[in-house]
């Protein structure tokens, strides 16, 4: 199966991002076009499947055995629908993925037919560490839920990470979150 480099979504939306309306500095500056030495941020893309996405998602969460064939059925979808917004970090030196993170956007039909932004699936790997790429994902995907105009952005996150959303204007809400896994 032939895996090229069509992104998810459209790479200028990353670009035209208003910066200067971050609420968290960056020391060095970085940025979507500027992630750091040797390091791209843009779309999720199909070769993505062979630069090691797994890998780095395993990092966070059981990701699974997965084939190209099933990574490109799920590809494809989330581009028809428009709403899947997977950002990538790949180190261009080694040709592999060393961060992602997810914003899905969700149609309501309250708040005048608002949509809703959610944050999942950020993960920097264990060898990028320390290099802003979290704040980087976070930052842009804050900036890009506000540019599709999103009433609001939600994420989950373990206590322990608390503080580091709250520095991106991210709150603990008073609703109770619940869940029930139908697999592990």
């Amino acid at each position: 199966m032939l895996l090229d480099e069509t992104p998810l979504f459209e790479p200028s939306l990353l670009y035209e991002l208003d910066w200067s309306t971050s609420s968290v500095p960056f020391s060095p500056p970085i940025s979507p076009s500027s992630p750091g030495q040797d390091l791209v941020l843009r779309p999720l893309c199909l070769a993505d499947f062979n630069r090691g996405l797994y890998k780095v998602l395993s990092q966070l969460t059981l990701a699974g055995d997965v084939t190209a064939e099933q990574f490109n059925k799920h590809f494809e979808h989330m581009k028809k629908t428009g709403d899947y917004y997977i950002v990538v970090v790949e180190d261009t030196n080694l040709g592999k993925i060393v961060a992602t993170a997810t914003l899905i956007i969700e149609y309501k039909f309250i708040h005048s037919c608002a949509k809703r932004g959610r944050v999942e699936e950020v993960v920097v790997s264990d060898v990028c560490r320390g290099k802003q790429l979290g704040k980087l994902l976070v930052s842009t995907l804050t900036l890009l839920s506000k540019k599709l105009d999103c009433y609001k952005i939600t994420l989950e996150c373990a206590p322990k990470n608390v503080a580091f959303y709250e520095k991106f204007g991210y709150s603990v809400s008073e609703d109770s979150y619940m869940q029930r896994r139908f697999f592990d």
